[in-house]
């Protein structure tokens, strides 16, 4: 009897010792039987799903939480690596995981080999990659946004020097005409891509407008409330404005002589929202895109994404209409 009381302190021992180990791994960890129940988790797995022990130790996988590991292909090959000491890498599962939201996970499963015992186990580790993925993603955005910012500069450069005026005026004058709204055109592309401090909304139409203005009357701008932007509204709608006009430039109502760009806006209380409206008209045929260009993209990940509101664009037979509804709090606006 002494003999089996000190084996059982031995074995409590050593398994608490392993345990303690197991507990220091930073990423979450579970132990699965062959019929993919869970027989032991470290202490990361606990935390980082807000779960106990008696939810989760004897419950199958596909059990847990609410249900997010319940997927056919991952129990299938799960499955198949106790029997073949196969493994499996780096398994993606995106979900809306309980008290976490919707997370990104990598899981890599690898069967359990012990000398003295017979037992067919399988370790899974679980590593949330969601943030990195968000970098990778907003650096290849950014990667796309210089990509598109030169090819876009190029092209309205041109378009610049097309319509700089050369009838009855020297070399001189058309080169001073036109280097004034090359600069402008920089000093705006400057505006949407750096850190600015608050600012007025009609400042801010102005001054990213101004390089794209073929003649006085291309750009009517209709009396709307004084409304003073945050900085990160101010430089992701200096950005939308930006495009809208790089793009009126390009293809629109700014590309030939007599087309003209009305922008507009209003202020409503309850709730507090920016309207604000882009209507062209005068330019060459408007078709709708046959597939979302990343212009397109960036103005709906600026507005949705970085301010929260909604943009509507509506190729209309007269010109591009874009109406863009942005959320404001006492904190972002002043009158």
């Amino acid at each position: 009897m002494t003999h089996m009381e000190e084996l059982y302190r031995i074995l409590r021992n050593g398994h608490i010792q392993a345990q303690g180990i197991v507990d220091t791994v930073s990423e979450p960890l579970l132990v699965l039987d062959e019929a993919l129940r869970v027989q032991t988790a470290n202490r990361a797995f606990f935390e980082t799903f807000q779960v106990d022990r008696d939810e989760t130790i004897g419950q199958p996988l596909h059990e847990l939480g609410n249900g997010q590991w319940n997927i056919a292909d991952l129990q299938r090959l799960l499955v198949e690596v106790i029997p073949r000491a196969a493994a499996i890498i780096n398994y993606e599962v995106e979900h809306e995981f309980p008290a976490l939201g919707r997370r990104t996970m990598l899981l890599t499963a690898r069967r359990l080999h012990h000398p003295d015992s017979p037992s067919r186990l399988m370790l899974l580790s679980i590593l949330d990659v969601t943030e990195r993925y968000q970098r990778d993603a907003a650096r290849e955005m950014l990667f796309d946004e210089l990509r598109h910012r030169m090819k876009n500069l190029l092209s309205v450069t041109q378009s610049i020097a097309r319509q700089t005026s050369t009838e009855n005026r020297t070399a001189e004058e058309y080169r001073d005409d036109f280097l004034g709204r090359f600069e402008a055109l920089v000093d705006a592309q400057d505006l949407a891509f750096s850190d600015q401090g608050e600012g007025a909304l009609s400042a801010l139409v102005e001054r990213v407008l101004m390089p794209y203005t073929p003649q006085p009357d291309a750009i009517v701008l209709e009396s709307g409330s004084a409304i003073r932007l945050a900085p990160q509204t101010l430089q992701s709608l200096s950005l939308v404005l930006h495009e809208l006009a790089t793009n009126a430039a390009k293809y629109g109502a700014l590309s030939v002589k007599g087309g003209t760009v009305r922008i507009g806006w209003q202020l409503e209380d309850n709730p507090s929202q920016l309207h604000l409206r882009w209507a062209e008209n005068g330019g060459p045929p408007v078709t709708p895109p046959e597939d979302t260009g990343f212009g397109t993209r960036l103005i709906r990940t600026a507005i949705a994404y970085s301010l929260g509101g909604h943009v509507e664009q509506d190729y209309a037979q007269d010109g591009l209409v874009t109406q863009i509804v942005i959320p404001l709090g006492e904190a972002h606006v002043s009158r």
